[in-house]
């Protein structure tokens, strides 16, 4: 029989020129629609898809190639003595190339406001099925859904023969592609219902690889970052980097920690961030930026080196000289001045990124903890407390420069590692407690960092307090008030302790443990 190719695209990079290469190595090219249009404006002769199947398409292109013919003559076993006399007596030849890339359903859904009928419409129906059907039958036909393979298929082709090793890759990116672009429609469907929808009994996500890392976590482990496909410009994967070094496996985790932080400010005040190990070591509000930045540096002058940096205002020169003195691994910000990136890039390692939209995440977005052998999936925690359930419960009321402070402390303390507690006093955090195993060890290391400047300062906590403990230290320490969620079947303990201190105290009513 004569070598027959399938090509049927959406994505038309390359088709006249791989059509051409297989011409010219003796093969039968069939085509369908807007491809084989493609193909004879170009000079390349075409059997239409209709001669293949004695059958029109129809339904507006919804019918075309699910027809015995077509996948008679993919799935034929070549070595398969009976296969082989069945379609010689049904009249069918065999289909030994396929290229096909299916509908543009990602395109479509990523496009502003496309209607839902659009987006049916470009779920395809017989693209996946010609490719399974092929990916199935691998070692007789070399099935091609990516442009960029249409090269190494003709270089064997011109040496003698597609190698069983390249047929196989070929096979595995088919149900790489299948399985991503059915997980698409159906997160689409899903998201479709708003409200109404709720986590599926079967789970599926797909993302794409943004690039390979060097190493994972520790130097000897794999790793690679991939996206999340949406309209997600607000998040770490759309960040466009503009010096330094490749990110690591630990900077992308911990730039992400950053960004999560520095978004719970918006903009309408300069702020400055700093991370360590995925937790906040500083966080200032000023005025202008290099405030916001020397208040962030101050909060921890020591734990800060080594970390990252995101600032929700343009980098200028007088920041980026402040930022220059000392060892930082990252730098986020909306934009760079020029002076600042003159300044900036002379660290042939520090890495610059620039994320223009510091806007909190939607909630649709989810977020996983893999366990052995599970995994965990929750809404992102995008919520940070209802106004109409903050409830006073002590005595004495915070004053409003108090009433600010804590507010400022319970968007640094819902990114600290649980048991956490954050210090705030004068739009900066003074002391941080992360991840302790029980409250008072992580207020006592809170304290120990904000040192003799602990007076006067609000204290957040991530959870209750099971015990008066917390409160007393505050107390002794100078602390004049405390933000927590509320909700240990022993608050008035708290609470009278607060009221015999002097100390102002506020329920949120909602937690952020973050483990």
């Amino acid at each position: 029989m004569k070598k027959r190719a399938l090509i049927s695209v959406s994505d038309k990079t390359g088709v006249v020129e791989f059509a051409r290469d297989l011409k010219d190595l003796g093969f039968e090219i069939i085509s369908t629609g807007g491809t084989s249009k493609v193909l004879a404006e170009n000079g390349i002769d075409v059997i239409g898809i209709s001669e293949i199947t004695d059958f029109p398409e129809c339904l507006d292109g919804r019918v075309k190639t699910l027809h015995p013919n077509i996948y008679a003559g993919i799935l034929a076993v070549r070595d398969n003595k009976e296969h082989m006399t069945q379609i010689e007596t049904l009249n069918v030849q065999t289909i030994d190339i396929v290229a096909i890339n299916l509908y543009p359903f990602k395109e479509t859904i990523l496009k502003e406001n496309p209607s839902f009928e659009e987006a049916i419409e470009n779920i395809d129906i017989g693209g996946p099925s010609m490719i399974r059907a092929s990916a199935k039958n691998w070692q007789d036909v070399a099935v091609i859904v990516d442009p960029m393979d249409y090269a190494k298929v003709i270089q064997e082709l011109k040496a003698g023969n597609i190698s069983r090793e390249t047929k196989l890759d070929l096979a595995i990116k088919v149900f790489e592609y299948t399985s991503a672009y059915d997980t698409l429609i159906c997160n689409y469907l899903q998201n479709s219902r708003g409200s109404k929808s709720s986590l599926p009994n079967k789970f599926t996500v797909t993302y794409e690889k943004v690039q390979d890392l060097r190493y994972g976590e520790n130097s000897h482990q794999q790793a690679s970052f991939y996206k999340e496909i949406g309209n997600f410009k607000n998040t770490l994967a759309y960040a466009k980097q503009l010096h330094g070094k490749e990110l690591s496996f630990n900077n992308i985790n911990d730039a992400n920690a950053t960004l999560d932080i520095i978004k719970e400010f918006g903009y309408d005040q300069p702020v400055a961030v700093a991370v360590k190990h995925a937790n906040p070591c500083g966080v200032g509000i000023g005025k202008t930026l290099i405030e916001a930045y020397t208040k962030c540096y101050e909060a921890d002058p020591i734990s800060i080196f080594g970390g990252i940096v995101a600032l929700n205002r343009e980098v200028d020169e007088q920041t980026a000289m402040e930022l220059s003195k000392i060892f930082l691994e990252i730098i986020i910000a909306p934009s760079f001045s020029k002076e600042a990136m003159e300044i900036l890039t002379k660290k042939l390692n520090l890495r610059l990124l620039e994320l223009n939209d510091l806007a909190v995440p939607n909630s649709n977005i989810l977020d996983f903890k893999k366990v052995a052998g599970g995994l965990l999936v929750q809404n992102l925690d995008t919520h940070l407390y209802d106004e109409e359930i903050l409830e006073v419960v002590t005595k004495r009321k915070p004053t409003k420069e108090e009433m600010e402070q804590l507010i400022f402390a319970w968007k640094v303390v819902k990114h600290v590692k649980s048991n956490g507690i954050a210090l705030v006093k004068n739009n900066a955090t003074i002391g941080i407690g992360p991840g302790q195993t029980n409250r008072i060890t992580a207020l006592e290391l809170a304290i120990s960092y904000a040192k003799d400047n602990v007076k006067g300062s609000v204290m957040g906590s991530d959870a209750f307090f099971p015990f008066d403990d917390c409160v007393r230290l505050a107390g002794k320490s100078g602390i004049t008030a405390i933000i927590q969620p509320g909700g240990s079947i022993r608050d008035e303990d708290s609470i009278k302790a607060c009221d015999e201190l002097d100390i102002a105290m506020v329920f949120t009513k909602m937690r952020h443990f973050k483990h």
